[in-house]
């Protein structure tokens, strides 16, 4: 929130009265139905002083084209929730919300950020003002610029510098950088064995499975072994495709020299003796150019008329 959300928002929150919030999230108990945000949390604003901001957070791995509409739901219900547990009576006013999307997928968000945008009505409709209104704040942590970033020594900043990486090349320097932070800073264990868990996913997500460690340090050295091992897996599936090009295309050469040179023969026998230019032109060409020609140097009144173009 301090460093990514807009800058005049957070400035307005007391961080140091931040509360975790269960969520229910269900209107009453017959309901089968039950809806859960991602994280909720409780702090007082600076601005108004005894009213406290819900902080709703919802990861997102994919863009969703009606998160508009979900967040609309997840605030109503929220709301439900607050004047139910906080007994509120007439004449009370519900605290405000922000939900907040975390998104880490490779492509860029393009989903509608408000519900104004998803309803089939013109703004300049006499129905508009009626329609419900819901938006979010998003953080698409892959359009941050990766320079900016790297700038930055906070662990919010490597947080999302991990989740940029759709590649495990280069992924050690992130990592050495992680670990600095965690021998400057003691006494983070939980959230350092959250970013090993991150480490071991992104890996994963690529074929290399390090060790249930939270050792960050144990880690990169497995790392770098399984990165060597999986370069040269790499190197070795390249040659294979390479040879197999190698050898269908030499396959693909061998039919279409003996193509060009029964076709040669053809004409020959049927027109006499081939001049250079046309052989030329048939020893260059295509298979699908030579299969043409040999199926009109059968019936072709003459020589010109095998390669005459197709109409």
């Amino acid at each position: 929130m301090r460093e990514f959300a807009p800058r005049d928002v957070a400035a307005g929150l007391d961080f140091c009265g931040l509360q975790r919030v269960n969520a229910k999230f269900h209107p009453d108990r017959r309901s089968a139905r039950r809806r859960e945000a991602d994280v909720i949390w409780r702090l007082p604003m600076r601005e108004c002083r005894g009213v406290q901001l819900y902080l709703l957070i919802e990861f997102q791995s994919g863009s969703d084209h009606w998160m508009a509409i979900r967040t609309g739901v997840y605030q109503g219900l929220l709301w439900q929730q607050v004047i139910v547990e906080q007994r509120l009576q007439a004449g009370a006013r519900v605290p405000p919300l922000l939900l907040l999307v975390l998104y880490n997928g490779e492509r860029r968000w393009k989903a509608a950020g408000e519900t104004g945008d998803l309803i089939a009505l013109s703004s300049d409709s006499s129905l508009w003002c009626w329609q419900p209104q819901s938006r979010y704040c998003l953080l698409d942590i892959g359009s941050f610029p990766k320079d900016e970033l790297a700038r930055s020594p906070s662990l919010v900043a490597l947080l999302f510098r991990i989740e940029q990486h759709y590649s495990p090349v280069g992924f050690d320097e992130t990592m050495d950088e992680l670990i600095a932070w965690f021998s400057q800073h003691e006494g983070h264990e939980r959230l350092q064995a959250l970013f090993a868990e991150l480490i071991r996913e992104t890996c994963s997500r690529h074929g290399l499975e390090l060790p249930k460690s939270i050792n960050l340090l144990e880690m990169k050295t497995m790392f770098l072994s399984q990165m060597d091992t999986w370069k040269k897996e790499l190197v070795a599936q390249a040659r294979s495709e390479a040879m197999a090009a190698g050898k269908a295309a030499g396959k693909a050469e061998g039919k279409a020299e003996g193509k060009a040179e029964a076709l040669i023969d053809l004409l020959a026998e049927r027109f006499g003796t081939v001049a250079p230019t046309w052989r030329k032109l048939i020893q260059e060409a295509s298979l699908t150019n030579l299969d043409l020609w040999l199926k009109r140097a059968i019936v072709a009144p003459d020589l010109p008329s095998v390669f005459k173009p197709a109409c």
